[in-house]
């Protein structure tokens, strides 16, 4: 789906037609990061844990179900290790010491979406990851970048920046004051040879939200793109100036999603909602493995 934010125009086309949409100096930016496994269960299957991050050698800090089965001094064993709660944090996450390490690339499965109401299968392992995909440490995928092939990637003038997307991804906003909704804070990274090539773009063209909230929170935070690294939990909802990105490139997301804010805050609300309309009217396919939207 094409849309048109000056005019508002809705238009429906084929993906590898992408490139007749951009215009001398355009410049994709895509989130090269590479989902890791990061849900692991107990070996009686008792518990589940989704790593969000190690802060230490052998020390996870994680989300954990159930809850009253991880108290404080709480132990459990996955792969035959075991694991201790060593702190309880605010957020309802635990901090996890291990006796020794575990190998997560064995033992441990994809974080895919709660949406899909179904555990990682194979051919997740590579179909959940971009042909891009190259620093490890997300537990979701950009899914944006999943509609790219090398050869459509190959021929369009791109860059790339590293954002690991964490679980902030999949919460949904509760509160009925959307300022008052906190974001996870993510991890990011922008090289010298990237902070370059985006400052000299004539229009930057942001593959998906994670992209777009890499480069609106580096401009906010510097004045401009810059080589930098550090973490965001920028919000962006309708009412933010957008410094850097000139044209998005984004799945169909969940209503009440700080997804689909970003989108309505990049266009105006109203024509995203009437896109949203059209794309179920043509049976457009939804959510990460799904269709996407370009707004020029």
């Amino acid at each position: 789906m094409l849309i048109d934010r000056s005019s508002g125009q809705i238009s429906h086309h084929r993906f590898s037609d992408l490139a007749q949409w951009l215009r001398g100096g355009d410049l994709l930016v895509l989130n090269n990061t590479r989902v890791v496994p990061a849900r692991f269960y107990s070996d009686d299957g008792r518990i589940e844990l989704l790593k969000v991050e190690s802060t230490a050698p052998l020390r996870w800090r994680c989300m954990v179900r159930p809850g009253k089965r991880m108290r404080l001094g709480a132990k459990v064993t996955v792969a035959g290790v075991v694991g201790e709660v060593v702190a309880v944090h605010d957020n309802g996450e635990r901090s996890l010491q291990w006796e020794s390490a575990i190998d997560e690339e064995r033992h441990g499965l994809l974080a895919l979406p709660p949406y899909m109401q179904r555990e990682q299968r194979e051919e997740d392992r590579e179909r959940y990851q971009t042909v891009y995909a190259k620093e490890a440490g997300a537990i979701a995928a950009p899914t944006a970048g999943l509609h790219f092939t090398p050869q459509i990637l190959g021929a369009l003038p791109h860059e790339f920046i590293t954002l690991h997307v964490g679980v902030g991804t999949f919460a949904p906003v509760k509160v009925e004051d959307v300022a008052q909704h906190r974001m996870h804070s993510e991890r990011y990274h922008i090289s010298a040879t990237a902070a370059q090539r985006i400052a000299k773009a004539g229009r930057v063209l942001a593959v998906g939200t994670t992209s777009v909230r890499t480069l609106e929170s580096v401009a906010r935070d510097h004045g401009s793109i810059v080589a930098c690294e550090g973490s965001t939990d920028i919000f962006i909802y309708p009412g933010f100036e957008f410094r850097v990105v000139g044209a998005l490139l984004t799945n169909f997301h969940l209503p009440k999603s700080t997804l689909i804010m970003l989108v309505s805050a990049f266009a105006n609300r109203e024509l995203i909602m009437e896109a949203y309309a059209k794309a179920v009217e043509q049976r457009y396919r939804f959510f990460s493995y799904g269709d996407c939207m370009l707004l020029v």
